[in-house]
């Protein structure tokens, strides 16, 4: 549902500020929280009277914030979400097409492959549950436990789980590691 107020409060050199609201508001708090990351136009700075439009959500505290915030007049910008890329699950089949030549043609051991099987699959499941922990606000797995489940075997999972689970596929300073 999308509101619409008045920017009463501003604070540019700390990047957030208060949203009045125009109608008695739905959402209980008489002002709302607006920080600069919630602004869909990130051109220009908001000022003081500012007429805008905006979503509620409840930050990590349960507190109203504004989220999409548009200025009076502008459209909403929406996102499409990014598709994912077939390249890491093509990386992956070959890899285990590769291995399973190997392991058939006796150069390899099984174990060896079910070693890499167990561990991406491992490795997949810990980002989910990482990704879900960080949705809910809940108690996250150290970014050394991911790179480590990669580095002893679990890349093949971590690959995918990033790409499909879009988890930690941002994140520069991890996937530089990665």
């Amino acid at each position: 549902m999308r509101f619409k107020g008045k920017i009463d409060q501003w604070e540019d050199e700390k990047g957030f500020g208060f949203i009045q609201p125009m109608l008695k508001p739905v959402h209980k708090e008489e002002r709302i929280f607006l920080h600069a990351k919630a602004l869909q136009n990130r051109s220009r700075r908001p000022q003081v009277g500012e007429v805008v439009t905006y979503s509620v959500a409840k930050d990590q505290q349960g507190r109203s914030q504004a989220k999409t915030v548009t200025y009076a007049g502008e459209k909403q910008i929406v996102k499409s979400a990014k598709a994912a890329s077939s390249w890491p699950l093509q990386v992956v089949l070959l890899f285990f097409l590769l291995m399973a030549g190997a392991c058939w043609f006796g150069k390899l051991h099984y174990y060896l492959l079910a070693s890499y099987a167990g561990l991406s699959l491992l490795t997949f499941v810990v980002y989910a549950q990482d990704k879900q922990k960080a949705q809910q606000a809940g108690q996250r797995t150290p970014e050394k436990t991911l790179q480590l489940l990669a580095l002893f075997g679990g890349w093949p999972g971590a690959l995918l789980a990033q790409q499909y689970l879009r988890h930690k596929s941002n994140k520069k300073p991890f996937l530089w590691v990665f």
